[in-house]
């Protein structure tokens, strides 16, 4: 194997780190004349994105149609590679149009960050002194970011927690429209020289927590029976059931709402990772263990209605979200001009995706519509191009055997 040593690649050129990869691991000319032209519209903006840039992987960007969310109609951006998520999301909220659509609430938008305080002889004393100094550290806080302050935002208070041998404070700082990642630790940094003075501990780690579970969103929606079918509600509600008994099925359960929330949030420039990380922390934060972000119920009158509960830190000032033109222009498609707009949005987004997962599940499967739309990517890499990716697709699917050497073989007759 060659080395992966490369002295000095940070300092060439997007070109020239390109040329260098490709000699390093025998890139054909064509496969690399194809990468240049599909990444140079966008390559200099990539370069000041992220490091050793040699080009750009574009994401599919659709757009999901027929929500309403609190009485708006929304048009949805979402960039996802993976087959059906969007359609499904169109399907689920075009069926639950009848009933209104979904209905959201939200917190204030107050991200945590944590300072870890080693080194105590009593970290309970050292917690109540924390406590004496609340408003010393609230001043402190705010006078690291003075412009958030003048918007309405800042800190809301501290939370102390003795947490094995080390004792934990938690800043609760309010950052309005944007995700706070960089407010919140830039505050954690700042105040730890007086904490180490108050508490005669030492500080250690000084970093948000995106366990953001002060800055919860909520959606509801009810399918009516009429819609969808009152078999389809008991099929639904028995899918519901196995993710809340089993946490195997409520990983993947929850995997279906993050398949929407996190390409909304690719789509607007927001952090996903951040958001599959907190979400999936705060459903093992449930009662018996890690269970279902969504709750599912049938109404007095025989209709299924879904909610959900989740973390969600995102923004719609700094970083990627206003760096990226595509990222601007998503936030525009959505009109969403508030963190909390598009808070909610994504909530009801989650909750659709999850009721279009389960509604497949409980019927037909969820591998009739997903394989049928995957047939054309397998198409696809199995050589087809133009008027060719649609015919095999198709014959792969009237045949039920959607595969990379079936696609060949179709090609080839």
């Amino acid at each position: 194997m060659t080395s992966s040593r490369l002295p000095g690649f940070h300092n060439l050129s997007r070109a020239a780190r390109l040329d260098a990869v490709a000699a390093r691991v025998g890139l054909t000319a064509e496969e690399v004349a194809r990468f240049r032209a599909a990444s140079a519209p966008e390559g200099d903006l990539a370069d000041h994105l992220s490091e050793n840039v040699i080009g750009v992987m574009s994401t599919p960007l659709g757009v999901a149609t027929n929500l309403i969310v609190d009485g708006a109609e929304a048009l949805v951006p979402m960039a996802t590679e993976e087959s059906s998520v969007i359609a499904a999301l169109c399907n689920g909220a075009k069926a639950c149009r009848g009933a209104g659509g979904v209905f959201t609430s939200a917190d204030a938008p107050r991200m945590i960050a944590q300072v870890q305080i080693k080194g105590l002889s009593d970290p309970v004393a050292a917690r109540a002194a924390l406590f004496e100094r609340e408003t010393e550290i609230g001043a402190l806080c705010d006078a690291c970011d003075p412009m958030l302050v003048s918007l309405g935002g800042g800190f809301r208070g501290i939370e102390a927690r003795v947490v094995g041998a080390f004792l934990v404070l938690h800043l609760i700082i309010d950052v309005r429209d944007a995700m706070g990642a960089n407010a919140v630790n830039t505050m954690a940094e700042r105040i730890a020289p007086k904490v180490e003075e108050w508490t005669g501990g030492v500080v250690g780690l000084r970093i948000l927590s995106n366990l953001a579970d002060r800055r919860l969103v909520r959606a509801r929606a009810v399918w009516p029976a009429r819609e969808i079918g009152a078999d389809v509600v008991e099929g639904m509600l028995d899918a519901y059931a196995f993710a809340a008994a089993d946490p195997y099925r409520a990983a993947t359960h929850n995997k279906g709402v993050m398949n929407g929330v996190s390409a909304v949030a690719l789509a607007t420039g927001n952090d996903s990772r951040a958001l599959e990380a907190g979400a999936h922390a705060y459903a093992a934060t449930r009662p018996g263990g890690y269970g279902p972000l969504t709750v599912w119920e049938r109404t007095a009158s025989g209709d299924l209605s879904g909610v959900i509960e989740l973390p969600m830190p995102v923004g719609v000032v700094g970083g990627a979200t206003k760096a990226h033109p595509t990222a601007r222009m998503c936030l525009t498609i959505i009109g969403a001009e508030t963190a909390d707009g598009l808070a909610r949005v994504m909530a009801a987004v989650g909750l659709v995706q999850n009721f279009s997962a389960m509604r497949a599940l409980a019927t037909e499967g969820i591998q009739r519509g997903h394989m049928g739309l995957h047939a054309r990517n397998v198409a696809i890499a199995a050589g087809a191009t133009g008027a060719d990716i649609d015919r095999v697709a198709a014959e792969m699917v009237a045949r039920g055997e959607v595969r990379d050497d079936v696609a060949r073989a179709i090609l080839g007759a």
